[in-house]
């Protein structure tokens, strides 16, 4: 064993028992499943979105596998109700160890057409709202002397793409914006014990991506080296292991899980 590291049983590792979660987005989707995961792995869960009814039975489905949840109303784009969120969080839990910042938005249009209400659209959920409720977690966090940060980007926050895959200026734009923000608060904050990662889905079968898999799904098969898109489920793994002990000497990482589409 190395000095001065505790021994720890690989199971109780990934144990979030006794750990609260907030999951923006998480109504529905992958930030469902990912709600789904942080409660099959002990933690409460506070989901939110600007869509309450999904909210509601999204917690009821978690409610569901023995974990408390909460559902939430919040437009992450509104400091007022991120701080609402984050307050409601702490006084039904008593404290915020995870969060995980996957509520997105997309616009489609050309670069040279694209319209300035699209782009401060994508612009202000996908990165501002990740600020906005960093911070005020953060500062919970802070207070606590420890916590977890997890930002939902994308592959398309590395390397760009062809207009037929996707013709998404801005969402391309914020997902690169999340990856360098991610490391950079994962530097600022890490002597507050605070680890922040982010996970950069490939493509998976959701409302935001049906359209183009349905148009072109057989040219983004042919850049995925195993051949097929994700499953909701394959996500669970991954937020469960930035959000647990199991990857306590890990921050600033961006952990793709796409099939192999960065490895080419």
């Amino acid at each position: 064993m190395l000095k001065g590291v505790d021994e720890m049983n690989v199971q109780k590792m990934f144990d979030l028992s006794g750990k609260t979660a907030i999951v923006t987005g998480g109504g529905k989707g992958i930030g469902l499943k990912m709600a789904e995961g942080l409660a099959e792995a002990g933690a409460n869960v506070v989901v939110c979105s600007r869509k309450l009814e999904n909210c509601r039975k999204a917690a009821e489905e978690i409610s569901r596998l023995g974990a408390k949840s909460l559902a939430l109303q919040c437009d992450v784009k509104s400091p007022k109700e991120v701080q609402a969120t984050v307050d409601a969080t702490v006084k039904e839990f008593g404290r915020l160890d995870i969060l995980v910042n996957n509520s997105g938005a997309n616009w489609g249009a050309p670069p040279e057409d694209y319209p300035l209400a699209g782009w401060q659209k994508v612009m202000e959920t996908n990165m501002t709202g990740a600020f906005l409720f960093s911070q005020v977690a953060g500062k919970v966090m802070i207070r606590q002397k420890g916590g977890n940060v997890i930002n939902i980007a994308s592959i398309m926050g590395f390397r760009g793409m062809e207009s037929d895959a996707a013709d998404a200026v801005a969402y391309s734009a914020s997902k690169g914006a999340l990856i360098t923000f991610t490391k950079d608060l994962a530097a600022k904050w890490a002597k507050y014990n605070i680890r922040v990662n982010a996970v950069a889905p490939g493509w998976f079968p959701t409302d935001m991506t049906q359209w183009v898999i349905d148009h072109q799904g057989e040219k983004l098969l042919g850049h995925i080296p195993m051949r097929r898109f994700g499953e909701g489920d394959e996500l669970k793994g991954a937020i469960v292991f930035l959000a647990s002990e199991a990857s306590r000497y890990v921050t600033g990482a961006i952990l793709p899980v796409d099939g192999g589409y960065l490895a080419i």
